[in-house]
């Protein structure tokens, strides 16, 4: 030990003796400082001009990890460049040896190879913490720049760098032992860290090799621990990668000082890479892998309510079966190549159920794509799927036919995508993937999902028989997009519930439901359903009513037992980018406790769009507790019993026409105990706000689809939507403004990079004179 801390010392004379060392870590504090300063200055401005409140969250993350999952912090940006500092620093360790000639002389000496190697590679380990130490200046900073910073995440962030860094002085101390010119080396290094970041996507599509080239892949390994979450596979990987090229290097070397047969000396090298291929693969099995979440709120971890339900699966067989159609135009995702990075996706599950069962079926179907058939007109369906196999240079033996699959299981109602089912105690359901940027699905989707295994399902049943809005249907009036698209992230169907009609002409309610659906009737009710309805309504059922202007009176034998009534007129709310019949309205504090994001979105005063909406009213009788949910802006809307016009810049209010101002309900909850339990009901003005709609276009923010599907949620005594939100961090604003910004970038790209500047020389100058 005492010659490798020896060799070690000698090696950091020569280094900082040299320019090179200096250079780098003045290079090093420069661009650290410049990347701090940046992300500082721009989260300052985002918070002085926006009132999202993700800019005022999670600063730590934002400032030194991953700001909205993206690699622009500073210990992620630092990451991607440090390829560039190590291979000038190495390129000199062995190479310099080899062009002097003091090669032999060591060979010559009493010292044991292994202790060369170890000490040369102790000497860039302190390097590397003197590099770790910079980094650390702008945690001392940013300790002061926001309050209750994250220091888990942080120091998390820094084990990551610092493997990294150690990983990449083992590459390039091997490569120096290669040759004995240095800039050779140095390009060496360059090379084999490009193929160990791209080993990872190679022979991704052959099962025998598929994992041993992911484990060994050093791409994205450093990323979780700067995300702040530890594992034993990414801090073993690292290890593993250490001992791969210090242990070469020994050997390289070792073959200049001895003699052995070639066998042994080859048999050498590959029980040391099949060693370290065993440990990696080993390592990085589900079963065996340890985690631990360094952030303050735990944000790298599943939340609180998919920990439960993964509790509640236990340790029973769950399997999921990906079916992958090679025409849908989503096959690309789930293509062999894909099953490692599918495999990811599921990690934050397999921490905590590590025997979960993959499996993937692949087959050809038709598709809801018009384009296929015109691009291939006259083509078999077979032969269509034949030309992909070959486009995508795949086996098409492997693909089942549709009449193989229907033996299997019916995909029609998934339109023939790419989905997956899972399979528990008997029970399956379908976990889709949905047409938007994100695709796969969340961890809301996939705990619902999950959920749905487990519990007693909530059936949402909408009534049909007086032409209400039809949950499935396709045309303007229908409700398909919030309840039953199974494209549609946010869909009742892909939130857990089950979605149906009645009749109640010749049908009676069920009793298992979890609530009735009665979306804006256009005729009225014949006797005997009307009297169904009341039964199911004094039986204590769940319940909500939507009606739209012009259809209170179909409504009112409903509603007015209940003392709530419909205020004659519409509300308008005139502007210049909508119709004046687009009412924006507030949610009130009761619509905050639906749930956490319905809370973020008060919180963050977003609003709730209804278009073509009646005004409630409501009296406190004692038979239910009544509660606004949306409430009008008074300032901006008004009640008009006339006509509303139709050019809204033209609107004024008028109030000898009858107009009325003041903030109107427009969405209540009742609620009241009966036969044991609480009864909850939802009666509003409009039912165009369970459409989902886009109004970005017209600068407008609307919270519609988090509200709707919370209200379903309310209805069925809050098991879906799942809660998957995690708390807030509390570390959401700075002691720092635009001053202090400037002042600090003249600190750490002035001052600090000048005083290393000058040290460095005035070191130099001195060995110099001796």
């Amino acid at each position: 030990m005492k010659t490798i801390i020896r060799i070690a010392k000698l090696e950091l004379s020569i280094l900082f003796y040299s320019p090179i060392a200096w250079f780098l870590l003045i290079v090093f504090l420069f661009q650290c400082g410049f990347l701090y300063t940046g992300q500082l200055g721009n989260f300052i401005t985002l918070q002085a001009t926006s009132s999202n409140k993700e800019f005022h969250v999670g600063l730590t993350n934002k400032v030194f990890s991953m700001p909205f999952g993206q690699p622009f912090g500073l210990l992620s940006e630092i990451m991607s460049k440090l390829y560039l500092y190590l291979p000038l620093l190495t390129m000199g360790l062995i190479s310099r040896e080899l062009s002097s000639g003091t090669i032999k002389l060591l060979y010559s000496s009493p010292m044991d190879i292994s202790e060369i190697i170890l000490g040369k590679f102790l000497s860039m380990m302190i390097y590397n913490f003197i590099l770790i130490l910079v980094l650390g200046i702008f945690v001392v900073i940013g300790s002061f720049n926001i309050p209750f910073i994250d220091y888990g995440l942080i120091l998390s962030g820094l084990l990551g760098v610092y493997l990294l860094l150690c990983a990449y002085a083992a590459v390039g101390l091997f490569m120096s032992c290669l040759t004995a010119y240095q800039v050779v080396a140095g390009l060496s290094t360059f090379v084999l860290l490009a193929l160990l970041a791209y080993i990872g996507s190679l022979w991704q599509d052959i099962d025998i090799v598929r994992d041993f080239t992911y484990a060994l892949s050093i791409s994205g390994r450093a990323i979780h621990m700067i995300s702040g979450l530890i594992s034993t596979k990414d801090v073993i990987y690292f290890l593993v990668i250490i001992y791969i090229f210090l242990g070469l290097s020994i050997l390289k070397l070792k073959a200049g000082r001895e003699t052995v047969p070639k066998t042994v000396g080859y048999g050498r090298y590959v029980l040391l890479v099949i060693s370290a291929l065993l440990i990696s693969y080993v390592s990085s099995r589900p079963g065996l892998v340890r985690y631990f979440d360094a952030t303050a709120n735990k944000n790298q971890t599943l939340s609180l309510n998919a920990r439960k339900i993964m509790e509640e699966i236990g340790d029973a067989p769950l399997e999921v079966v990906s079916y992958i159609n090679i025409l849908d135009q989503r096959y690309w995702r789930g293509q062999p190549a894909q099953r490692n990075a599918d495999k990811d996706r599921w990690e934050p599950y397999l921490r905590f159920k590590p025997d979960i069962i993959f499996s993937y079926v692949y087959y050809y179907d038709s598709v809801p794509d018009p384009e296929l058939y015109k691009r291939n007109a006259g083509k078999s369906l077979r032969q269509i799927a034949g030309d992909y196999a070959k486009a995508y240079k795949v086996d098409f033996r492997v693909f089942k036919s549709p009449e193989e699959m229907k033996k299997i299981v019916d995909l029609e109602p998934e339109q023939n995508r790419y989905v997956m089912q899972l399979k528990f105690k008997g029970k399956t359901t379908f976990l889709r993937l949905y047409d938007d940027n994100e695709a796969f699905p969340s961890e809301a989707e996939t705990s619902a999902a999950l959920e749905r295994l487990t519990v007693k399902l909530p059936k949402i049943i909408f009534l049909q028989g007086q032409s209400e809005r039809d949950p499935g249907g396709y045309d303007a009036r229908s409700l398909r997009t919030l309840t039953s698209n199974i494209t549609f992230r946010y869909s009742l169907v892909n939130q857990g519930f089950d979605v149906g009609t009645i009749s109640l002409k010749n049908q009676e309610i069920p009793e298992d439901i979890s609530a009735l659906i009665i979306a804006d009737p256009q005729t009225d009710f014949e006797p005997d359903v009307l009297e169904k309805i009341r039964k199911y309504i004094a039986g204590g059922g769940n319940l909500m009513i939507t009606g739209e202007p012009g259809g209170s009176a179909i409504l009112q034998p409903l509603i007015q037992p209940m003392g709530v009534g419909i205020l004659d007129g519409r509300l308008i709310q005139p502007a210049k980018n909508h119709s004046p019949d687009l009412v924006l309205t507030y949610m009130t504090p009761a619509a905050s406790a639906l749930s956490k994001l319905v809370k973020k979105a008060y919180e963050d005063s977003l609003t709730i769009a209804m278009p073509g909406v009646m005004g409630l009213s409501y009296s406190q009788d004692g038979r239910y507790r009544i509660e606004p949910l949306l409430m009008t802006d008074a300032a901006r809307s008004w009640l008009r019993t006339g006509g509303s016009g139709s050019d809204s810049a033209n609107l004024m209010y008028n109030p000898e026409s009858g107009d009325k101002k003041g903030a109107v309900p427009t969405a209540l909850r009742l609620v009241r105990n009966i036969n044991g339990h609480e009864q909850r009901i939802v009666i509003t003005g409009d039912v165009d706000f369970l459409k989902v709609l886009d109004l970005r276009s017209q600068h407008i923010d609307i919270a519609n689809y988090i509200f709707d599907t919370s209200l379903f949620g309310w209805l069925s005594n809050g098991k879906f939507p799942i809660d998957t939100t995690i708390p807030d961090s509390k570390d959401d604003h700075f002691n720092i403004g635009d001053s202090g910004v400037l002042v600090l970038k003249y600190v750490v790209l002035g001052i600090l990079p000048a005083s290393l500047l000058l040290f460095s020389v005035l070191l130099l100058k001195r060995r110099k004179k001796k």
